[in-house]
């Protein structure tokens, strides 16, 4: 397993199974799966509902806990310090576990200054071994490293793809010492990325996939990803990438596809900041409506 040194000196697997969107009843299978294949990252949020299902995968696999390395995401509803605290201690009894890997602030928004000082309290307690955020542009990760300073961000999970590249990204955040962390890889297969002709004529070259050769130039990168599936043969092909290496040539010519532009959201836009804020009102509401139906 090819990992990466994070800047408190810890070691990540560069390859993280990402749960995203996988329901709750097949979280715990997939998860077992990718452990079974090798991977020894997984990646949660507390926004997925499903870190439940995760620590149950955890406690089954029999796998030595200090052999995964477990990353989750505070969730914005959960920001503010004190807030912050609960939502960790939440998430260590879903997790089943005594102490968290990583874990991030999901989205640049709201009180992520309280909330990060509860991460570095945790951290300092030896409850999490590595803290960070996530989808934090260049300008709101100098804020918190220049700003905040006690302890700078491992990780900087954000989009990551070869559309939109994120070099300077990685530049700025390299530049304080913290590792950016690609999800959605694969844009989630748009722009016809798994068909993509670059792509696929570049992975000819080496009998592998468009995929594989998007997971092997983000490893070239030396960047960490998170990527998910619920096939077990796709599982075990986005592992098989560190068995060729891609040419400097390839690598500039990738480049080539990038366009600085997300697939999905900017935000800086501040339709998308309202979309975030009713979205938290929303499952606010729907958490409620639960947790009154799991009384009656």
């Amino acid at each position: 397993m090819q990992t990466v040194k994070l800047n408190n000196g810890i070691e990540m697997p560069i390859i993280n199974f990402g749960v995203y969107q996988i329901p709750q009843d097949q979280t715990k299978q997939a998860v077992l799966d990718a452990i079974n294949v090798g991977y020894r990252g997984i990646d949660t949020a507390q926004s997925y509902f499903n870190e439940e299902q995760v620590g149950e995968a955890i406690k089954e696999c029999g796998v030595p806990r200090e052999e995964l390395f477990i990353t989750t995401k505070i969730w914005i509803d959960n920001y503010g310090y004190e807030k912050c605290k609960a939502s960790l201690e939440e998430s260590l009894r879903k997790l089943k576990i005594d102490y968290i890997d990583l874990v991030l602030l999901h989205q640049p928004f709201a009180d992520y200054y309280g909330a990060y000082r509860a991460l570095e309290e945790y951290y300092k307690a030896g409850k999490i071994r590595a803290i960070g955020v996530s989808n934090f542009y260049p300008d709101r990760l100098a804020d918190i490293c220049l700003f905040e300073r006690e302890v700078i961000p491992a990780v900087n999970q954000i989009e990551t793809n070869p559309f939109n590249a994120r070099y300077y990204d990685q530049e700025v955040a390299e530049g304080f010492g913290t590792k950016i962390m690609a999800w959605a890889p694969f844009g989630e297969g748009r722009n016809n990325m798994f068909t993509n002709e670059t792509l696929v004529k570049i992975g000819n070259k080496y009998n592998k996939t468009a995929a594989q050769v998007v997971l092997r130039w983000l490893v070239q990168r030396g960047a960490i990803f998170a990527v998910k599936s619920t096939h077990i043969d796709r599982i075990r092909q986005n592992f098989e990438i560190f068995d060729f290496e891609l040419s400097d040539e390839d690598m500039e010519t990738i480049k080539g596809l990038n366009t600085d532009d997300s697939l999905f959201f900017n935000h800086r836009d501040p339709n998308m900041v309202k979309w975030f804020s009713d979205m938290v009102i929303t499952r606010r509401q729907q958490q409620d409506a639960s947790k009154e139906k799991k009384s009656w």
